[in-house]
């Protein structure tokens, strides 16, 4: 038996590929949309991919199972709770997938999703009595659980979700051995959960000592800590949830569409006609220079996750990006399901040279010069966009606090006749958020270069609730 772990930082996803050599047969279980490498791995172990599981509807995500169905022939596999509209074979509780170096067995495991599985793996080279490891999807993550909110919209309430959560964890995977090697579909920066760890792997007996969702409580208090203090969920978890479900284009297919280079007049064009425009270089780069209208959200952080947060997914899409970079840009927007891309601007903000009525700046500040502004007799109001427990921990005396994630609804809370200092941890978000300001008129505005880092770091007060 083979298996390996992939992990896709920018959206904290973990997949895998399990190989059983003696029959040259391979699974992949919860891929991404973008599935060269476990192609070029299968390759690799002389193995061909003929299954293909999601362990859930992933929210955060458009998983790769349709892709890897066109191109090897792959069956798709599901909890027999799923509802799709492509062929998939239903996989209940006990339900088993044997070969000859290798066992998978499905427990259904709900709570994240009604239609959650997790699957045992046993090595028999091993053990056919016990299981190897445990993927355990969102259902159960190193240090956290799966959150129980995100169907609201889908008929389900969390304290139901929660209920099934607390007996999934207690009646299917408490059960199994101590040794037992726990895989999750998530780590760190992921937002299926509020406690991930920074670890990929652990045991269940670690997780049974550690974890603190799984320490000794009632089904009530269960429901109550796991549903308490979950980050706001971006708009298109739903969207993508949704979209796990349908028969819809491939990524290969979606990106011969969109990787269309466009003049200048053609993007001011669509942007008048309602296109986003989608400038994807750096927070720095963007300060100096960039298309009025445009929104920043850099490659080099969480930029799908960013992406899928701030845009809208039925809007067209049109990118501004350092020449060469476009590709990166449009694939990881389609590891989200963000396929109405229009094209590019041909040789991104070169082709604004000799049209500088159209570039505008932002103007970016030290920490010492904002801590001058505001000691002046008109000082800015601070606008700090972390999330309510990074502005607990520490903030600006007199600031106000507008998550990045509400920003866009909240927008009525910013006032227009005054001067604006935006910041977040470190510049990243500050850029989105300026950026968005920018777009609905709010252009007195200037952003804390290497947000509050920067200013802790020149020793300027931070006050704490």
């Amino acid at each position: 038996m083979f298996l390996k772990q992939y992990y896709l930082g920018c959206l904290a996803h973990a997949s895998y590929l399990i190989a059983d050599k003696a029959s040259h047969t391979a699974i992949v279980v919860d891929p991404q949309r973008d599935i060269q490498q476990y192609l070029d791995d299968a390759m690799q172990l002389s193995v061909t991919i003929r299954h293909v599981f999601l362990t859930h509807f992933h929210a955060d995500f458009l998983a790769g199972h349709l892709e890897l169905r066109d191109r090897c022939g792959a069956d798709i596999r599901l909890g027999a709770q799923a509802k799709a509209e492509y062929a998939f074979v239903p996989m209940k509780d006990g339900d088993t997938l044997s070969l000859p170096g290798l066992r998978l067995q499905v427990l259904e495991t709900p709570g994240h999703t009604i239609e959650s599985i997790s699957i045992l793996v046993f090595d028999l080279a091993q053990s056919a009595d016990k299981p190897y490891a445990v993927l355990t999807g969102d259902t159960l993550f190193i240090g956290d659980v799966g959150r129980p909110d995100l169907r609201a919209s889908l008929g389900w309430t969390a304290q139901q979700l929660g209920g099934h959560l607390y007996d999934s964890i207690h009646n299917k995977l408490l059960p199994l051995p101590d040794q037992t090697l726990v895989y999750p579909a998530h780590g760190a920066g992921s937002l299926c959960g509020k406690h991930l760890s920074s670890d990929t792997v652990s045991t269940l007996g670690e997780q049974r000592r550690f974890n603190y969702a799984l320490q000794p409580m009632s089904k009530d208090d269960f429901i109550r800590i796991v549903t308490a203090d979950q980050p706001d969920a971006p708009a298109y978890f739903t969207y993508d949830a949704i979209l796990n479900t349908r028969e819809r284009p491939t990524l290969d297919h979606t990106l011969e569409q969109v990787l269309n280079p466009l003049s200048l007049d053609e993007v001011l064009t669509l942007g008048n006609a309602g296109s986003q425009l989608l400038d994807v270089r750096e927070a720095a780069d963007y300060a100096k220079g960039h298309l009025a209208g445009s929104i920043n959200i850099g490659l080099g952080g969480q930029y799908a996750t960013w992406a899928g947060t701030t845009l809208d997914p039925t809007r067209p899409i049109v990118l501004i990006a350092e020449p060469s970079r476009e590709q990166e840009a449009a694939l990881r927007l389609g590891r989200i399901g963000f396929d109405q891309i229009k094209g590019y601007l041909r040789s991104g903000m070169e082709a604004l040279a000799t049209r500088p009525e159209l570039v505008h700046s932002t103007q970016r500040v030290s920490p010492l010069m904002l801590a001058e502004e505001l000691a002046s007799p008109h000082p800015p109001l601070v606008i700090d966009i972390r999330t309510p427990g990074e502005w607990s921990s520490g903030h600006l005396a007199g600031g106000i606090n507008l998550p990045l994630s509400q920003l866009q609804q909240r927008l009525d809370q910013v006032p227009r006749d005054r001067r604006i200092a935006v910041h977040c941890a470190g510049g990243y978000r500050s850029s989105i958020a300026a950026s968005i300001l920018g777009l609905h008129g709010i252009t007195n505005v200037i952003e804390l270069a290497g947000g509050i880092a920067a200013w802790e770091a020149a020793k300027l007060p931070v006050v704490t609730t």
